[in-house]
């Protein structure tokens, strides 16, 4: 079984493409969400990020998104602690993903930032969707209803899409000129095809 790795810059469409993938019948893991569940229901990770960022980093145990957003998205060294602690329990959780689904002959996990953690080495190939930063854009505000000045803060924080391309196995062009369906069967084929 591939375990394949979907990545891109925020706004990029990874989604959009997972959606995709799933309609073949392929198990997703979407990494961001079994790290917000995590955080919600694993004591033990709670208590380190508690211990990190204060008690204000939960609300009647609820995980203060805002509180820690603001903290991370403005100091790189912060968001730094932060995933070195969440990821070794998505890891985890990613690797029972994995036993589950050993039958499918791949598995897709999502993940925003995989090329500039460990989190690359948790796959065997790895997917980059590549949009125009102006559309990204666009699309942060409208999903988020942020301004721009927040979604380029984003953006800053992750791995230019030129070092990415460099890094990377595949490319989907999620670019509203190309279409995703197609370069998805496509990929789907050479996956099922040719396993190795």
């Amino acid at each position: 079984m591939i375990k394949l790795g979907i990545t891109g810059g925020i706004g990029s469409g990874k989604t959009t493409v997972c959606k995709h993938f799933a309609q073949l019948g392929i198990p997703i893991y979407n990494a961001d969400e079994r790290a917000k569940h995590l955080v919600n229901h694993q004591k033990d990770l709670q208590k380190e990020i508690i211990l990190h960022f204060g008690e204000d980093s939960f609300i009647n145990g609820e995980y203060n998104k805002s509180y820690i957003s603001n903290i991370v998205f403005k100091d790189s060294q912060k968001l730094k602690i932060l995933n070195h602690i969440i990821h070794p329990y998505v890891f985890n959780d990613w690797e029972s993903f994995c036993f589950t689904h050993q039958a499918s002959p791949y598995v897709i996990k999502e993940a925003a930032i995989m090329l500039e953690t460990e989190s690359k080495n948790t796959v065997d190939r790895i997917v980059l969707v590549y949009s125009p930063i102006e559309l990204r854009i666009k699309r942060v505000m409208l999903r988020d209803g942020i301004d721009e000045t927040l979604v380029l803060n984003r953006i800053k924080q992750q791995m230019p899409d030129e070092e990415k391309m460099k890094l990377v196995d595949y490319i989907i062009y999620n670019d509203e000129k190309q279409s995703l369906e197609n370069q998805v069967m496509n990929l789907h084929q050479l996956l099922t095809e040719n396993p190795n």
